[in-house]
């Protein structure tokens, strides 16, 4: 083994040791009641709560996924998404987390988020928890197999070695010390992870940019590219044999195609996700007091433009100091840890791309205990054995996140699985099913049981049916399928909540008082 993957090795061990420690720390207090294992027993502080939140929701698609979008596509399709996903994570902690953390006090302690659903329409037969929890463990399953194949390219990519070993070493880490230290772990570790991200991010732009010349460098090499630089008009690879051609040592791109208004309203609409995202709603709920949100608002937001801003930076920069680099969507995934290697000595590169691994962790985990909680808490412990004890929810959750686990590294199997798109699919899906009955539920006292079952299964089923079966026809139906899937579903809440009789004077009391709650 060479001296310059021992020092990454080195470097990744000591990062990992970290997040071992921090794993053993929490083990003792996470395991003393399934409310400390799943949301912390909201004890969690502004800083905390600000950066677990952003590291858990931005996930490797940050550092590998947006960078590789606008190393193949150029500016417009990366910066509308970072545009759209800055406005939604500044309206989602404006308007949601306040009240989202009081009514989850006042309906009856809710601790996940289907628990909060079934609780704020005073459920008996719990069918609104079930659909909830069956989402959130398809669509959380897909999202944990996007965070498995970013730490398998990572490893595959540094030490020349298989894939899918890697991808399967790295998902074990990840697993081992979610399942010892819970939520509080998972949230203490994001907090030092979202610190990697955010200065990995920094580093790597800003040698990225002098090593081009300045950014006048960046510009003049990447304006050669048809398209590359527009906000309304998109670069387009010229393809053969699955690959873009080089002629002359250059890239071949035809060209630009448009990136019309319609275009950009779908591209925006990754922002209503955040209405709909667990992990981060969680994070909502955990917090000590609602007096804190406004701090932890503002620094989720400024590392949110920073960090967005840069990744989006790096793809560009990558592109023009290296345009063959990567002749293909899924590898050009791969620029961050290129400019890393190649910019730095092995060790500091070592810790840089640490910022990778830290993005993969921070969400990975999050994403495999709220499915796990999805299951333990609202189906097996409100259906299946109402009489489980604490202990017998632990073991359960427990035991869901490794099966969960499992799933999502068969899923992570394929290595040219493109993590942008498997990340925007479950983002979508997310965003559509409880993005909409969320804001509903929290500020429409109108709205009703059934509006909010139809709201779910309307989204989340249009998120299928307009991937799947209407977005291949192109056109119109070429945009966004969270766009259209999350209004379908705002018009089915209301439609349907009209349609049936008002919530009793019981839920519109808990309503008000969620309101005005304070804690």
């Amino acid at each position: 083994m060479s001296g310059e993957k021992i020092q990454f090795i080195v470097a990744m061990t000591l990062y990992m040791s970290a997040v071992i420690i921090i794993g053993l720390y929490y083990a003792k207090r996470a395991s003393e009641t399934s409310s400390n294992f799943l949301i912390g027993g909201r004890a969690i502080g502004p800083w905390v709560t600000a950066m677990a939140a952003e590291a858990s929701d931005m996930s490797g698609w940050l550092l590998m996924g947006l960078p590789g979008v606008a190393y193949w596509f150029g500016l417009s399709d990366a910066i509308w998404t970072a545009i759209g996903l800055l406005i939604g994570t500044y309206l989602n902690w404006l308007f949601v987390a306040k009240r989202l953390r009081g009514y989850s006090v006042v309906a009856d302690d809710a601790i996940t988020i289907p628990d909060f659903f079934s609780n704020r329409f005073h459920e008996k037969n719990k069918v609104i928890m079930v659909i909830a929890s069956l989402f959130i463990l398809v669509f959380f399953t897909v999202y944990a197999s996007s965070c498995f194949v970013a730490v398998g390219k990572l490893f595959s990519t540094l030490f020349g070695t298989n894939y899918q070993l890697m991808m399967i070493i790295g998902a074990l880490f990840v697993v081992s010390y979610t399942f010892v230290g819970g939520f509080l772990a998972e949230s203490a570790s994001d907090f030092m992870q979202g610190i990697i991200m955010f200065f990995s991010l920094l580093v790597v732009m800003v040698a990225g940019v002098s090593y081009a010349g300045g950014m006048s460098g960046v510009l003049s090499n990447v304006r050669a590219f048809p398209g590359f630089l527009e906000f309304f008009g998109i670069a387009q690879p010229v393809m053969a044999n699955g690959e873009q051609v080089v002629q002359a040592g250059r890239p071949l791109f035809g060209p630009a195609a448009k990136y019309g208004f319609l275009t950009v309203v779908s591209t925006l609409s990754w922002g209503l996700g955040y209405f709909g995202m667990p992990q981060v709603l969680l994070k909502f709920m955990a917090i000590r007091k609602t007096n804190e949100l406004a701090f932890s608002r503002r620094i989720a937001t400024t590392w949110c433009a920073i960090s967005l801003g840069a990744a989006v930076l790096i793809g560009m920069i990558g592109r023009a100091i290296y345009p063959t680099a990567f002749l293909t969507q899924s590898a050009a995934e791969k620029v961050f840890i290129l400019l890393s290697t190649n910019f730095f000595p092995p060790f500091i590169a070592g810790i840089v791309m640490a910022g990778i691994l830290a993005a993969t962790i921070s969400s990975s985990d999050s994403y495999l205990l709220i499915a796990a909680s999805a299951f333990s808490k609202s189906i097996y412990q409100r259906i299946v054995r109402k009489e489980a004890s604490d202990r017998a929810v632990l073991y359960a959750t427990r035991i869901t996140l490794l099966v969960i686990a499992a799933l999502a590294m068969i899923i992570a199997l394929d290595e040219n699985s493109v993590i942008f798109t498997v990340v925007s699919f479950a983002w979508a899906g997310f965003g559509a099913t409880f993005g909409p009955i969320m804001l509903f539920s929290l500020f429409w006292k109108r709205v009703t049981r059934s509006g909010a079952i139809a709201g779910m299964i309307t989204g989340g089923g249009m998120v299928f049916i307009w991937k799947l079966l209407l977005k291949p026809l192109g056109g119109v139906f070429g945009i966004y399928e969270l766009l259209p899937a999350f209004l379908l579903s705002c018009l089915a809440i209301v439609i349907v909540s009209l349609l049936s009789p008002e919530p009793s004077a019981a839920i519109q009391e808990e309503f008000e008082k969620a309101k005005v709650f304070e804690c």
